[in-house]
Protein backbone atom coordinates (compact mmCIF):
# COMPACT_ATOMS: atom_id res chain seq x y z
CA UNK A 1 0.00 0.00 0.00
CA UNK A 2 1.94 2.90 -1.17
CA UNK A 3 1.29 6.33 0.01
CA UNK A 4 0.66 9.03 -3.00
CA UNK A 5 2.52 12.35 -3.01
CA UNK A 6 -0.56 14.46 -2.41
CA UNK A 7 -1.58 12.08 0.55
CA UNK A 8 1.97 12.70 2.10
CA UNK A 9 1.20 16.49 1.84
CA UNK A 10 -1.99 16.49 3.46
CA UNK A 11 -0.77 14.52 6.23
CA UNK A 12 2.33 16.98 6.71
CA UNK A 13 0.17 19.83 6.60
CA UNK A 14 -2.02 18.48 8.93
CA UNK A 15 1.05 17.59 11.10
CA UNK A 16 2.79 20.75 10.64
CA UNK A 17 -1.29 22.45 11.73
CA UNK A 18 -1.00 20.87 14.61
CA UNK A 19 2.48 21.56 16.40
CA UNK A 20 1.89 24.92 14.97
CA UNK A 21 -1.71 25.22 17.58
CA UNK A 22 0.11 23.06 20.51
CA UNK A 23 3.67 25.53 19.97
CA UNK A 24 1.01 28.61 20.24
CA UNK A 25 -0.39 27.12 23.43
CA UNK A 26 2.66 26.50 24.74
CA UNK A 27 3.89 30.16 24.47
CA UNK A 28 0.88 31.17 25.86
CA UNK A 29 0.62 28.93 28.83
CA UNK A 30 4.14 29.84 29.66
CA UNK A 31 3.51 33.82 29.65
CA UNK A 32 0.22 33.42 31.61
CA UNK A 33 2.56 31.84 34.22
CA UNK A 34 5.31 33.93 34.12
CA UNK A 35 2.77 36.88 34.25
CA UNK A 36 1.16 35.18 37.37
CA UNK A 37 4.24 34.56 39.13
CA UNK A 38 5.59 38.12 38.34
CA UNK A 39 1.85 39.87 40.33
CA UNK A 40 2.62 37.60 42.85
CA UNK A 41 6.46 38.89 43.75
CA UNK A 42 4.63 42.37 43.17
CA UNK A 43 2.10 42.10 45.64
CA UNK A 44 4.49 39.90 48.09
CA UNK A 45 6.82 43.12 47.74
CA UNK A 46 4.45 45.89 48.16
CA UNK A 47 3.12 43.90 51.27
CA UNK A 48 6.00 43.69 52.91
CA UNK A 49 6.47 47.34 52.21
CA UNK A 50 3.85 48.53 53.15
CA UNK A 51 3.50 46.52 56.46
CA UNK A 52 7.26 47.68 57.74
CA UNK A 53 6.31 51.12 57.31
CA UNK A 54 3.06 50.65 58.97
CA UNK A 55 4.81 49.38 62.07
CA UNK A 56 7.44 52.25 62.48
CA UNK A 57 4.60 55.59 61.36
CA UNK A 58 2.59 54.07 64.27
CA UNK A 59 5.42 53.73 66.47
CA UNK A 60 6.89 57.18 65.72
CA UNK A 61 6.70 60.50 68.14
CA UNK A 62 5.92 62.53 64.62
CA UNK A 63 6.79 63.76 61.31
CA UNK A 64 9.37 66.61 61.41
CA UNK A 65 9.40 67.37 57.64
CA UNK A 66 7.72 65.60 54.78
CA UNK A 67 7.11 66.00 50.67
CA UNK A 68 6.04 64.04 47.77
CA UNK A 69 8.71 62.20 47.86
CA UNK A 70 10.11 61.62 51.67
CA UNK A 71 9.17 61.63 55.12
CA UNK A 72 11.17 62.48 57.97
CA UNK A 73 9.87 60.78 61.39
CA UNK A 74 10.63 61.03 65.03
CA UNK A 75 11.48 57.75 65.65
CA UNK A 76 12.12 56.96 69.43
CA UNK A 77 13.97 60.60 70.02
CA UNK A 78 15.72 59.76 66.23
CA UNK A 79 15.40 60.82 63.11
CA UNK A 80 14.15 57.90 60.40
CA UNK A 81 13.04 58.58 57.14
CA UNK A 82 10.89 56.84 53.93
CA UNK A 83 12.42 58.25 50.51
CA UNK A 84 11.35 57.85 47.20
CA UNK A 85 14.22 58.19 44.49
CA UNK A 86 12.33 58.35 40.88
CA UNK A 87 15.10 57.47 39.21
CA UNK A 88 15.74 54.63 40.48
CA UNK A 89 12.43 53.61 41.09
CA UNK A 90 13.05 52.55 44.74
CA UNK A 91 11.73 53.19 48.23
CA UNK A 92 14.32 53.23 50.78
CA UNK A 93 13.97 53.80 55.07
CA UNK A 94 17.18 55.20 55.52
CA UNK A 95 17.62 54.35 59.80
CA UNK A 96 18.83 56.18 62.61
CA UNK A 97 21.90 55.01 61.35
CA UNK A 98 21.72 56.33 58.25
CA UNK A 99 21.98 52.91 56.91
CA UNK A 100 19.55 52.70 53.53
CA UNK A 101 17.34 50.02 52.96
CA UNK A 102 15.88 49.78 49.83
CA UNK A 103 11.52 48.28 51.01
CA UNK A 104 10.30 48.41 47.59
CA UNK A 105 12.11 48.16 43.76
CA UNK A 106 10.34 48.78 40.66
CA UNK A 107 7.90 51.45 41.99
CA UNK A 108 6.89 54.02 39.07
CA UNK A 109 4.97 56.11 41.10
CA UNK A 110 5.00 57.32 44.59
CA UNK A 111 3.52 59.72 46.50
CA UNK A 112 3.63 61.00 50.47
CA UNK A 113 1.05 63.11 52.45
CA UNK A 114 0.03 64.08 56.00
CA UNK A 115 -3.16 64.90 57.51
CA UNK A 116 -3.89 65.98 60.76
CA UNK A 117 -6.05 64.56 63.67
CA UNK A 118 -9.59 66.43 62.28
CA UNK A 119 -12.00 65.16 60.15
CA UNK A 120 -13.24 67.23 57.55
CA UNK A 121 -16.86 67.49 58.40
CA UNK A 122 -19.52 65.10 56.44
CA UNK A 123 -16.41 62.70 55.02
CA UNK A 124 -13.77 60.37 55.42
CA UNK A 125 -10.99 62.96 55.07
CA UNK A 126 -8.83 64.42 57.24
CA UNK A 127 -7.03 68.17 57.04
CA UNK A 128 -4.11 68.35 55.25
CA UNK A 129 -1.51 68.77 58.11
CA UNK A 130 1.24 71.40 58.58
CA UNK A 131 5.16 70.61 58.82
CA UNK A 132 4.73 70.00 62.93
CA UNK A 133 6.00 67.71 64.61
CA UNK A 134 2.92 67.79 66.51
CA UNK A 135 0.40 68.52 63.83
CA UNK A 136 0.53 65.54 62.05
CA UNK A 137 -1.76 62.51 62.89
CA UNK A 138 -1.76 60.45 59.61
CA UNK A 139 0.69 59.52 57.06
CA UNK A 140 -0.54 58.65 53.64
CA UNK A 141 1.31 56.26 51.18
CA UNK A 142 0.16 55.54 47.64
CA UNK A 143 2.21 53.92 44.78
CA UNK A 144 2.10 52.01 41.69
CA UNK A 145 4.47 49.29 40.86
CA UNK A 146 5.11 47.51 37.55
CA UNK A 147 7.52 45.39 35.77
CA UNK A 148 8.68 44.45 32.69
CA UNK A 149 7.84 40.88 31.14
CA UNK A 150 9.36 39.53 27.74
CA UNK A 151 9.75 43.53 27.05
CA UNK A 152 6.64 44.65 27.53
CA UNK A 153 4.51 45.69 30.50
CA UNK A 154 2.07 42.93 31.06
CA UNK A 155 0.79 43.29 34.58
CA UNK A 156 1.15 46.59 37.04
CA UNK A 157 -0.26 46.42 40.30
CA UNK A 158 -2.79 48.46 40.96
CA UNK A 159 -2.00 51.54 42.92
CA UNK A 160 -1.41 50.41 46.21
CA UNK A 161 -2.90 53.31 49.01
CA UNK A 162 -2.69 53.36 53.22
CA UNK A 163 -3.57 56.23 56.03
CA UNK A 164 -1.10 55.26 58.55
CA UNK A 165 -1.97 56.54 62.32
CA UNK A 166 0.58 57.55 64.67
CA UNK A 167 -0.65 56.24 67.44
CA UNK A 168 1.42 58.07 69.90
CA UNK A 169 -0.19 61.45 68.74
Amino acid sequence: LAMTIVELMVATSSGMMALAGLGALSVYTVRSFAAMANYMELDKDSRNALDRMTQIVREADGVTSYSEHEVVLSYHGQPLSFKYSPALETLSMIDTNGTEKVLLRDCEYLKFEAFQRNSVPGSYDQYPATVDENATKLVQVSWICSRHLIGQILNSESVQSAKIVIRKQ
